[in-house]
């Protein structure tokens, strides 16, 4: 009997590169935490990318095949949100942003930055999976040209 009519388990699975911004380890450690091995069932496994300063980012966003960026609006010296709204005028069908922002009352300044979507320091993994999740959702719900 042949097995080729039955799904292979060691087929390669689809992946989801995610690119995470801060300055601060902790945050990146922390966002990383939150994302897991994937932040939802329904959306496929995450590699994330690293990076610490605003022209390593620059770098991995121009090469292009990012399917979320997740930016820290606190990062220092180059803010997420500066740094959003410059990558939403510079890259044509610039993947999704979510900004990490200070505190819940700078969400507007997520808005004026074009982020996809915001969430407030002190970070809760779960809303951060799931906004990660929701935007992945979205990204690869679309052909990307």
């Amino acid at each position: 009997m042949s097995s080729s009519s039955t799904p292979r388990d060691d087929a390669p699975q689809p992946r989801a590169r995610v690119v995470v911004y801060s300055d601060d380890r902790t945050t990146r450690a922390a966002v990383v935490r939150a994302l897991g091995r994937r932040p939802a069932r329904d959306v496929p496994f995450v590699d994330v990318v690293e990076v610490a300063t605003e022209p390593a980012l620059i770098r991995v966003m121009d090469a292009g095949g990012v399917d979320l960026a997740i930016l820290d609006g606190e990062a220092v010296p180059a803010g997420g949100m500066g740094i959003a709204r410059q990558l939403k005028d510079e890259i044509y069908r610039c993947p999704p942003l979510l900004v990490l922002t200070g505190r819940p009352t700078d969400l507007w300044l997520a808005t004026w930055s074009r982020a996809d979507a915001a969430v407030p320091h002190p970070l809760d993994p779960r809303v951060l999976a799931d906004t990660a999740a929701t935007l992945l959702r979205r990204r690869l719900a679309r052909p990307v040209a």
